[in-house]
Parts: C-alpha cells; sequence; structure tokens
C-alpha cells in the first residue's frame, strides 16, 4: 500500500493486514475486535454521539481510538488515567500512529500546574533558608541546571531528583500563587505555554485530574482545554466517577494552611514590612492547625465528620482554626495592594476560609463530610454523594462525540453501573471480548475446602495455596491482597520461607520493583490495590495470579458508608447495586494482569470460597474471561508440567 490516500480507507482497513500499520509496525497483527472498536468509534464521531465501549486484555484499544482522532479532522481531547499513561501516548503511541498515517495533526501534551516548573518560584526556593540541607542544595541544583535548557519545563524530565522530593512543592506552578500573572511573566511561564500549544492543536492528550478539573469549574463556563472539543475520549474509563467526584467535591487539607502561613510570612517580608500582623497572625494559623490535628488524636484514620464532632474540644478547634485564618485575612486584605504576592495569599485565605465554613456548618446532605487524619496532617473533605448530576449537567452542555472506553466497564455483560454514576443516558454500547485464548491458555483455580474471608485461619490458608502454586510455577507469580495487614503478615511468612525473591509493595518505587520483577524471571511480587491495575508484564517471568479476596470496598470507608446509607433511603439495595458492581471491576482488573500477550499463558488463582458459596459468585464468574475452572492443586501442577 505504498503511496496510498488512506483517506479512501476505513479505520478497519487501516488496521487490517493490508494496512499501514501491518506495512510499518513490525509485529502487528490484525485483530477483528480491534477493527469492530475502531469502527464504533469513528461511526459515533461523525454521527456525534455517546459511545461506551468495553475492549478486553489484547484488543489494542489504544490504537483503535487514536487512528479515528487522528483521521476524522476534528479538534480531539484524549484523556486517560495517569500521568505515566498520558506520557506513553503522547511519546509513544500517537508518533506510531501519525508515521503510519502520514499525517501530522498539531499535538500537544497539557498536564496539571503542579508538573510544570515555576521560575519565579524557582528563584524564590533558591534562596529558602528552610532548603540549606545539602541533599536539597543538590537538587536544586540539579534543576536550575536543568530549567536553563527544557523547552518544556515538565519536571518528568527530571530523573536525577525523586518525584517524592519536598523540593518539588517549592519551585512547581501552584495555583495557588500563579494564577494571576503579570503580562510580563507570561513568556517564560511554562504553564502559559503548555495552554498554549493546546490552544493551537488538533489532538491534546490530558489525564483524568485535569480534564476534571476542567470540567468542575462551575458558573456556566469550563476552563481552558473543553469549549472547542468536538471529540473526547476518556480512556481508563473505569477510574472517571472516582476523579470526577474528587473535583467536584471540595478539600481543605494542613498543607494548604502551613503553606499559606509560611508564603504569607515570606510576602510579608518582601512585599510588606512593616505590616508585622501578617507574620505574628500566619505564625497562630500554624499552631491553630498543628492543635486542631492533636484534637483529633494520634492514630491515622479515615472516619466520617460526625464519628468525632461531638468529641471534647474538637469543635472548639476548628472554631480556633476558623478565627485564626479570619485574622490573617484582615491584614492581607489591607496590605493585597502591595504586591502580587500579598495579593495571592489574600485569595488563597478567602478560598480556605469559605470551604471551612461549610464544611463546619455541616448542612449540605448532598455531600459526605468527612476527614483523614495523616501522621502529622490532616484534610477535611466535602465529597458529593454521587457525581451523576454534576457530571450529566456538564455533558449535556459540550455539544461534542464521547467515547468511553476501558478495559473494566461492564458487569455481568451490563453497563448500567457505569452508566449510573455518571448520569450518562441515551448511549450506544460496544463490549469486545479479549482476542486472547484464555481457554486454551489459562486456567482458574478455586482451592477447595477454604475458610470464610473472616475466619482466623482464612490467611494461613491463603499462604498455604500461595507456597504450593508457587512452588509449581517456579515463582513467576504476583500476589495481590485486599489489605495491608494480609500483605505484610504474607511479606514476613514469604521472606522466611519461600525458595524464590520475594519482592514487596513499598520496598521500592513501583516502576522499579516491576522491573526488578521481570529482570529476576522467577520472582514472587506482594502487592495491594495499586498493584491491581495498570501494570503490564509480558511474557513468562509472570504466569501466576493469586488473589485472596474479592475486593469489596471496605465498609468503614466513610464516605462508602454514606452512599450506602443515601442509596438505601431511595429503596436501592446498595449492595447489589453499589458494593457488587465496584467490587466486580475490581477484580476484573485484577486479573487482567495475567494474560498480557497473544503467547502468554498463566494460572488465576482466587481464595475467597465465596465465588462458589455465596449466589452472587456468578456475578463475578460471568464476568471473567472463559477458561477452565479447576480445583484440584494437582491440576495446577499438570498445567506447569507441559
Amino acid at each position: 500500500m505504498n503511496n496510498v490516500d488512506y483517506d479512501l480507507y476505513s479505520v478497519a482497513d487501516i488496521l487490517g493486514n493490508d494496512g499501514p500499520f501491518a506495512e510499518s509496525k513490525p509485529g502487528f497483527r490484525e485483530r477483528a475486535e480491534q477493527q469492530q472498536l475502531a469502527t464504533a468509534i469513528e461511526q459515533c464521531i461523525a454521527e456525534q454521539n455517546i459511545l461506551v465501549a468495553e475492549a478486553g486484555t489484547g484488543v489494542g484499544k489504544t490504537f483503535a481510538y487514536l487512528v479515528p482522532a487522528v483521521t476524522c479532522g476534528k479538534r480531539v481531547i484524549v484523556s486517560t488515567g495517569t500521568r505515566h499513561l498520558q506520557d506513553q501516548l503522547f511519546h509513544t503511541d500517537l508518533p506510531v500512529v501519525r508515521q503510519a498515517l502520514r499525517r501530522t495533526p498539531k499535538v500537544a501534551l497539557l498536564k496539571g500546574r503542579a508538573n510544570y516548573l515555576c521560575q519565579h518560584r524557582l528563584m524564590k526556593a533558591l534562596q529558602n533558608p528552610a532548603l540549606r540541607e545539602k541533599k536539597y542544595t543538590r537538587q536544586l541544583d540539579t534543576i536550575r541546571n536543568w530549567s536553563e535548557q527544557t523547552q518544556t519545563g515538565d519536571i518528568s524530565e527530571v530523573l536525577d531528583v525523586p518525584e517524592s522530593s519536598p523540593v518539588w512543592s517549592y519551585v512547581t506552578s501552584s495555583d495557588d500563587f500563579c494564577r494571576d500573572h503579570e503580562p510580563e511573566d507570561l513568556p517564560g511561564c511554562f504553564v502559559s505555554k503548555a495552554r498554549k500549544r493546546a490552544m493551537d492543536a488538533n489532538i491534546v492528550v490530558v489525564n483524568h485530574h485535569l480534564f476534571c478539573a476542567d470540567l468542575a469549574l462551575k458558573e456556566g463556563s469550563f476552563g481552558e482545554i473543553l469549549p472547542d472539543a468536538e471529540v473526547i475520549v476518556i480512556d481508563e474509563a473505569h477510574q472517571l466517577p472516582e476523579t470526577a467526584a474528587l473535583f467536584f467535591g471540595k478539600r481543605l487539607s494542613s498543607r494548604q494552611l502551613f503553606d499559606l502561613a509560611r508564603d504569607s510570612q515570606a510576602e510579608y517580608l518582601s512585599e510588606a514590612p512593616d505590616v508585622s500582623e501578617i507574620r505574628d497572625r500566619a505564625a497562630t494559623l500554624e499552631k491553630a492547625a498543628r492543635d486542631f490535628r492533636l484534637c483529633l488524636g494520634l492514630e491515622q484514620q479515615r472516619e466520617a465528620w460526625a464519628k468525632v464532632s461531638e468529641l471534647p474540644g474538637v469543635v472548639p478547634a476548628l472554631e480556633n482554626l476558623q478565627e485564626s485564618l479570619e485574622l490573617l485575612y484582615e491584614p492581607l486584605d489591607v496590605a493585597s495592594s502591595r504586591g502580587k504576592g500579598i495579593e495571592s495569599c489574600k485569595r488563597r485565605c478567602l478560598a480556605q476560609l469559605e470551604v471551612l465554613e461549610e464544611y463546619a456548618n455541616n448542612r449540605d446532605e448532598q455531600y459526605v463530610h468527612w476527614f483523614e487524619t495523616y501522621r502529622t496532617g490532616f484534610s477535611l473533605n466535602l465529597t458529593p454523594q454521587n457525581v451523576a448530576k454534576p457530571f450529566a449537567s456538564a455533558l449535556s452542555q459540550l455539544s461534542c462525540s464521547w467515547i468511553f472506553t476501558s478495559a473494566t466497564l461492564a458487569v455481568n455483560n451490563s453497563f448500567e453501573h457505569f452508566e449510573a454514576q455518571l448520569g450518562i443516558e441515551e448511549t450506544n454500547e460496544l463490549q469486545v471480548d479479549s482476542p486472547f485464548d484464555y481457554k486454551k491458555n489459562a486456567m482458574l483455580y478455586l482451592p477447595a475446602n477454604m475458610p470464610e474471608p473472616q475466619a482466623p485461619m482464612f490467611d494461613e490458608a491463603v499462604l498455604a495455596v500461595a507456597e504450593h502454586v508457587v512452588n509449581a510455577s517456579q515463582g513467576r507469580c504476583f500476589v495481590l491482597f485486599t489489605s495491608y495487614r494480609a500483605l505484610e503478615n504474607a511479606a514476613t511468612v514469604m521472606r522466611a520461607n519461600c525458595r524464590y525473591p520475594v519482592l514487596v509493595q513499598g520496598q521500592m518505587p513501583k516502576r522499579e520493583l516491576v522491573e526488578a520483577f521481570q529482570s529476576l524471571g522467577n520472582a514472587v511480587l506482594l502487592g495491594t490495590n495499586s498493584f491491581w491495575e495498570g501494570v503490564d508484564v509480558r511474557g513468562e517471568a509472570l504466569s501466576v495470579v493469586i488473589i485472596d479476596k474479592l475486593p469489596f470496598a471496605s465498609p468503614g470507608d466513610p464516605v462508602l458508608q454514606a452512599r450506602i446509607q443515601g442509596l438505601q433511603q431511595n429503596g436501592i439495595n446498595a449492595f447489589m447495586d453499589f458494593q457488587l458492581p465496584k467490587a466486580v471491576l475490581a477484580l476484573k482488573q485484577g486479573v487482567g494482569r495475567l494474560i498480557r500477550d497473544v503467547d502468554d499463558r498463566g494460572v488465576l488463582v482466587i481464595c475467597d470460597p465465596r465465588l462458589q458459596t455465596k449466589a452472587y459468585g456468578n456475578t463475578f464468574l460471568n464476568s471473567l474471561p472463559s477458561m477452565r475452572m479447576v480445583q484440584r492443586p494437582e491440576s495446577v501442577e499438570k498445567f506447569f508440567a507441559v
């Protein structure tokens, strides 16, 4: 097909054995499932409809939506779940599609402010006495040297400063600090440059956090990336409801309060040294925030506000925090004309006061009032009971095509749960199964005679199953847990007894842990929720996935509790219509780690006997790829003996 005009070909032809990908991409294979998905997306774009599409592992959904995105000639926004996936889309997948199709639409990568260097804040950080420690000065020097060369200011380019370094919070763009630019600041501002590239692009790649932040800007207008969109593709769409809840809600954290106090003191020195009330009242705010944290108890917890609001001292401490913010606002308001820094602190102080007042009133039943405490900090959260109404309202205001896609959207072959969470109506639906041969290459092992998950001996029984299976597979295994407690217990036992290398979540960054697992070739990796999705290990290095329990969300979670109560009050079966579907989708994500390529073989082990003893077990089983089911350990041994 050299020198062929691909405008004459359908997306199915383009993704076929005689198309440009087969010609230019080594190892490319025509997949009917991918062609079916791409055709449905092409039609959705042409007819300006809504499409909800599940694409099983191996379908190749990325190319299935990027090909129509590149060929449609419209302005497309692609949103995905994480910054890592965002970088992969932009730096790897889009260039392959553009090269294969010989098309050069303008493309742009846009992230949230905190991903970009702020030159002005970097200059301040270099003078900050809080960063005089040697390791911080080295990191600042690295960032300063990079800042003189970078074209984008995207901090992912800096490999020598860990993502977790506190230095980043001092040098990256901050919505609080950088919202109001002076005109002379704009030419050197990396955020402004990135947004301008996005405004000029045909295809913009964002992540769900940025997309939802833009979507959630209310008062009848949207942010900067959505108004001109003609096509919106939501990849990893199963993550969208939870992310949307963050942005349609409100939050105030101790870090925000401490940052405000710290910045107010810094701006006092540079812009209003005669207004000493700023310095003094900022210090008072810091003390009030620390006192409030202490009154919530020493342990780390995540609870409904009602659980502590009646305890002695809690409400007075909250009122003291509120009063401290009000007192700081007064001198900031008086001095706000002195400079941009004081003005920014004043605006932040007012915004934090509004959230705190709304939280303290605790009257809006549409929001869940809950708090979380950390070792030295806290957050106060107002989370909507559900996001269906605000999301549906925002969706109706944007006249464009919507494509929601993921490997895990359907429960028992139905999209009802996903669509209800977002208030999506009048959709086209498509469920495309994985092209991988699960019946031939995979086995589901449900160990017989397992105790119930709440039984005292359950964890011990799981470890006994894991030991037998790991020996049969010679390592090469993920063991996925639903709790940190079970993970830590298993780590202690398996490190002492397992004959294969044992890697445990938390001992090194996630990416390094996965790389170590692959390079070892016979390791056992123990993980919790962050390893249930977004991990791609192909080949023999991963041949077993063991799951301890069905991943029902913790009933003690305050947001979950409130949603369950709200559903029950409306006569809805919260377990069947909410808790069960969420657990099914989570299990599908975990199962998806096993078979990642056409030649992969493996055993899925689920230790939870409720799959067979409870009526709802069939809902889980019907939602998984069809594979041979066994209950005897000898069957696993035979599988690996072949």
